[in-house]
Formats: C-alpha cells, sequence, structure tokens
C-alpha cells in the first residue's frame, strides 16, 4: 500500500471531517481527495495499491442513490477498502452493509468499518438532532480509528471474518415527494451560498430570488446549514413531525462503533 483514496460525499461537511480525520491517522502515507459531493458526472477510477476510505452519509438507513451513482465507475484490484457511515444519531441500519455490497462489486475488499455520528440534517437550533457533531471527542474516535486501522492486514481474506450488522435485502427507500427546504426572501441576501452548497443542482439563483427545484431535492440541508441570514428553511409538515419524534427518542448521545476483523 502506498497511499490513501479518500472517497467521500459530504454535503453538510461532517462526513468529510471524520474522513480526513482517519486518514491524518493513517499517515504518512500519500494521500488524494476524491470529493463526490459536487461532481456531476462519476469518474473513471481504478485503484490498486492503495487503501481505499470510503465515508457517506446515512438516509433512511440507507446509502444515499447519488453516492452510489458517483461512485459507480471507481473499481478496485482485490484493493482494500475501509468503509464509514456517519449517521445523524438515529441509526446507520443498512448502511454499511449496503455499501459493502457494492464495494466488493467494484473489485475493492472491506478489512474494516466504522459507524460515527454527525449533526442530523434536519437538526435545527430550537430542535437539536446531534448537534455539533462530530465534536473533539468524536474526532478522538476517528483517530483511533485511523490507528487501528494501520494494524490491520490487508490481503484479500480479511473481509472474511467481518461483521458489519445490517439485513440483506434492504430496507426499502421512503417515497418522499417534492419536499425542499424553502426561502424567506425578506430575511435573503442572495448571495449564492445555498446555490453553491447544494451537491445535486436543485437550487438556483436567478436575479435575486432562490428557486428550489424540490421534486429532485435530496434532503441534504446543506443549502440550509451554509446560509448566512438563516433564510433557508425546512419546515414541511412530514418534517416536522419527524424533527420532533428524532428530538423525542433520538437524543441521547450515540458513539462511534467499529467493525474489525
Amino acid at each position: 500500500m502506498c497511499k490513501i483514496h479518500q472517497i467521500y460525499f459530504s454535503p453538510t461537511g461532517t462526513t468529510a471531517k471524520i474522513i480526513s480525520q482517519i486518514a491524518a491517522a493513517i499517515a504518512p502515507l500519500e494521500t488524494t481527495t476524491v470529493d463526490l459531493t459536487k461532481m456531476t458526472a462519476a469518474p473513471e477510477l481504478e485503484l490498486a495499491e492503495c487503501l481505499a476510505l470510503v465515508g457517506v452519509p446515512v438516509y433512511a438507513g440507507r446509502v444515499p442513490e447519488i453516492c452510489l451513482q458517483r461512485m459507480a465507475n471507481i473499481k478496485g484490484n482485490n484493493t482494500p477498502a475501509v468503509l464509514v457511515a456517519v449517521y445523524g444519531n438515529r441509526a446507520f441500519e443498512d448502511t454499511l452493509v449496503e455499501l459493502q455490497d457494492f464495494m466488493e462489486e467494484k473489485g475493492f475488499k472491506v478489512i474494516a468499518a466504522a459507524a460515527f455520528v454527525g449533526e442530523h440534517s434536519f437538526s435545527t437550533a430550537s430542535q437539536p438532532v446531534a448537534s455539533n457533531r462530530p465534536d473533539i471527542a468524536d474526532l478522538v474516535k476517528a483517530t483511533e480509528f485511523g490507528k487501528i486501522v494501520v494494524t490491520l492486514p490487508l490481503d484479500a481474506g480479511a473481509d472474511s471474518l467481518l461483521a458489519i450488522p445490517g439485513k440483506r435485502p434492504y430496507q426499502k427507500r421512503p417515497e418522499r415527494g417534492a419536499i425542499a427546504p424553502d426561502t424567506d426572501h425578506k430575511l435573503c441576501i442572495a448571495c449564492g451560498a445555498c446555490e453553491r452548497a447544494c451537491p445535486v443542482e436543485t437550487v438556483k439563483l436567478q436575479g435575486k430570488t432562490v428557486v428550489t427545484d424540490a421534486a429532485n431535492c435530496i434532503l441534504c440541508c446543506a443549502c440550509v446549514k451554509v446560509c448566512p441570514t438563516k433564510a433557508r428553511f425546512l419546515e414541511h409538515p412530514m418534517v416536522s413531525e419527524r424533527r420532533k419524534l428524532l428530538v423525542e427518542h433520538c437524543s441521547t448521545r450515540k458513539e462511534a462503533e467499529f467493525f474489525l476483523p
């Protein structure tokens, strides 16, 4: 192994933060980054003689479909891979097993996996869910995980000893309908931050008006998190009810979990 390839999808920056911390702990290997967040086409990559460090957020217990689409042309050759799921303090459910299956179909050998907590995309100041995570304690755990990865065997058979939780077949993806954040035009300063943050180009600044293609929104809420004047907000009844349940049932702090051979 001569280098680390960081591969991640991270609309709000939480997955990127965890992956970067893990990679730093594996140093001094050369590290390259494949940030899938704003790519419009799947990159053509064949990875060999390296470690693939792959991070995804959890959307309703699954790998976001956009992640799978943007990793479609990434291939390995018995290349060792470490998988990381970042979830909003509820559950990661089938995400890691789905990602394991996908990566192994692409020629990778999964040698370890982990689940970390990041601030939930629906979290708000008045109804926080894992607010400001990953925090310092999470980053310490990410460093710990990276130091463990350094000690793992990289041979092709290592993944056979790995017990990653999750079910096959995976749970069905929920139907979301045309739901997306809205804009308070009295607060909006037409800075374009929301447009730049959107990973699927559903937010557009037309003149001084923000227009959102709700049908294609993935509800990552990157536009909400980045808005400097709090003009973007997500208050659809379905989301408001979901947020209430998250606050009621998912406020107890959860910690990182490692899955090792």
